[in-house]
């Protein structure tokens, strides 16, 4: 069974990480700029992480067979810094089209402040210029109010629901999400965003319309196979197969192949591992290892 995880932060992860998607079945990433852990500074440093998410980024996922992708935006938590958040949103329009950028995002709310509101809404502007999708990230205080805030300034904005992706939903927004046609996406997040024997429930429940799901791993306490477990979860208590694939494949692929920037056969067509090829000069590997070349399982000569 292929999988995608289409929130993970790899840039947080190691090459063990990749290695293990792999092998689980992973074929396709989609990493959110997000925030790093602690506040930038400097227009410079997005500018840069930017630059990584569409260059050495991809590359690395490459060497492990995994297709990499990415949604370019400034997080609700650095949008507090308005000084900066002018700069940034200068810098946006040169990202966004970029090839492997499937959405804007991850935007949206944290403390639900004018300035959150006021970025929001610009970069809402924005994806609805270009034509991409918006990777919505949900508040973690307060999250029914900022769910429901979220999707009326969408649609105050102009927005089709369907090119919006609600994420880091729980049992309390879910409902809401789905009766206005966005796509509710979930974060198997140990402690926090949501577990997976409650996914499951959510599945059984609602069923696997405009749903899916994602790690949203990251430099945290958090796991980079949490798509894999839960569907294997999932098929152990009862969900039918067809059911799994959709919410941790097809579905998050309907939603961002919207981009015109992912299709199915950008993995189907290229399973080739190489790790002797470099990125400006730089490759993965260290200290003499021997590259594995891998060709396409699937080709017999």
């Amino acid at each position: 069974m292929f999988f995608i995880d289409p929130h993970v932060h790899m840039t947080s992860r190691t090459t063990d990480d990749y290695e293990a998607m792999r092998q689980a079945g992973v074929v396709a990433v989609i990493e959110p700029a997000f925030w790093m852990g602690q506040p930038r500074t400097r227009v410079g440093t997005f500018q840069d992480y930017y630059s990584h998410l569409i260059g050495f980024e991809r590359f690395r996922a490459s060497q492990f067979g995994i297709k990499h992708y990415c949604t370019i935006g400034l997080n609700s938590k650095e949008a507090n810094n308005e000084a900066l958040a002018e700069e940034v949103m200068e810098l946006l329009p040169l990202f966004v089209c970029k090839e492997g950028v499937v959405g804007v995002g991850e935007i949206g709310y944290d403390d639900q402040t004018a300035a959150e509101d006021k970025y929001y809404r610009l970069q809402l502007e924005l994806a609805r210029e270009v034509n991409l999708p918006v990777q919505i990230h949900t508040p973690h205080r307060d999250k029914k109010k900022g769910t429901l805030r979220s999707m009326e300034v969408a649609l105050e904005h102009g927005l089709d629901p369907a090119m919006v992706i609600v994420d880091h939903n729980n049992e309390e927004t879910v409902q809401d999400v789905l009766e206005r046609g966005f796509w509710a996406a979930f974060t198997i997040y140990p402690h926090t965003k949501m577990g997976n024997e409650r996914m499951t429930e959510i599945v059984k429940h609602y069923g696997p319309e405009h749903i899916f799901i994602n790690s949203a791993a990251d430099w945290g306490i958090s796991d980079p196979l949490a798509v894999p477990k839960t569907a294997q979860l999932m098929l152990e208590r009862g969900i039918p197969a067809e059911t799994v694939h959709l919410v941790t494949y097809q579905n998050a692929l309907a939603a961002f192949s919207q981009s015109g920037q992912m299709q199915e056969s950008d993995w189907l067509n290229d399973r080739l591992i190489d790790q002797s090829l470099k990125f400006s000069g730089n490759s993965i590997l260290r200290g003499g290892q021997t590259p594995k070349i891998e060709a396409d399982p699937t080709i017999i000569r």
